[in-house]
């Protein structure tokens, strides 16, 4: 198999893994969303522990603790992905799959706006309609709930930070993903013990199967990612952006379709504008690509020598 088709294999399984995420988090109620939240972070630990393992790769950690600037990235990263994946849990268990499905198709807007206000990056003029699009969706959107769609925008700014961070990090899936698990589990483990003294803990007392679901919430969150570093390392960042739009695709299919979450017409209106400004960014990117590609190849072509 040619490494680009491997690419597309790793891209589409991280994106479906993360598409049908919600029927997986709904299967772990009764448990409470920051329960949850703490045994995804405390297996995260254990799996990822067993991964580098395997691969033989414990010794970053050395090089990592010499770095005090690289360990306070860690951390930011860390909260950022914290406050992204209780959102998410918090916002599936309370039948709002919906409006985390809009987080994160509004995500590379976001990403865009970022980068004019923290990188001080200049917007070509369809970047600036997207944007314009997008922030009308989110003022339609504001009027059909009846308040901003916080959940969404938690979600799209969580994410769209802990990017930039783990960006400027460039530390590798795995062991990026152990380190931020890592500075997570004392709390997470002081929680969970909080919540075994005092009786309210689900872990071991609604059924083996429910048991075994909470420990695998180390390997469903870890697996996608090391997905997605596969493909990333195989994929131009043009077809990866294509494909990022498959998971809160399937989001919103399982809210709707699955879960039957209302979709009032106002709503949906939110959204096409959210899709609108989508495909304005999507298309200005690829044709922006193409460009860049083109005048790489014509800097490369060497020029006939003159004929005399």
């Amino acid at each position: 198999m040619n490494q680009t088709r491997l690419g597309y294999l790793y891209g589409l399984g991280a994106y479906l893994i993360w598409g049908f995420f919600p029927i997986y988090l709904k299967l772990l109620r009764p448990a409470g969303p920051v329960e949850i939240l703490a045994h995804r972070i405390v297996w995260s630990v254990v799996f990822v522990a067993l991964v580098l393992a395997a691969m033989r790769n414990i010794g970053f950690l050395r090089a990592l603790v010499r770095r005090p600037r690289a360990l306070a990235a860690v951390g930011a990263a860390a909260a950022l992905i914290a406050v992204n994946w209780g959102t998410y849990i918090y916002g599936v268990n309370s039948d709002r799959v919906i409006e985390t499905a809009l987080g994160y198709f509004i995500n590379p807007l976001v990403i865009v706006l970022i980068g004019v206000f923290l990188l001080r990056e200049r917007l070509r003029p369809a970047q600036w309609a997207a944007l314009g699009v997008g922030g009308l969706a989110v003022v339609v959107l504001t009027v059909d709930y009846g308040r901003p769609p916080y959940l969404a925008l938690v979600l799209a700014f969580s994410f769209a930070g802990y990017g930039l961070v783990k960006k400027r990090l460039a530390l590798p899936a795995a062991e990026g993903l152990f380190v931020e698990s890592a500075v997570l589990a004392l709390p997470a483990l002081a929680y969970l013990g909080w919540l075994t003294r005092d009786g309210a803990a689900t872990f071991g007392h609604v059924s083996a199967g429910h048991t075994a679901l909470l420990v695998l919430a180390g390997a469903a969150t870890a697996i996608p990612l090391l997905f997605f570093a596969g493909a990333a390392n195989r994929l131009p960042l043009s077809t990866l952006g294509m494909l990022q739009y498959v998971g809160p695709i399937l989001q919103l299919g399982c809210g709707v379709l699955v879960y039957h979450e209302p979709m009032p017409p106002a709503r949906l209106a939110g959204f096409a504008l959210v899709w609108l400004a989508l495909v304005v960014f999507t298309t200005d990117a690829l044709r922006t690509a193409r460009r860049t590609r083109a005048a790489a190849r014509s800097a490369t072509t060497p020029v006939p020598a003159p004929t005399h």
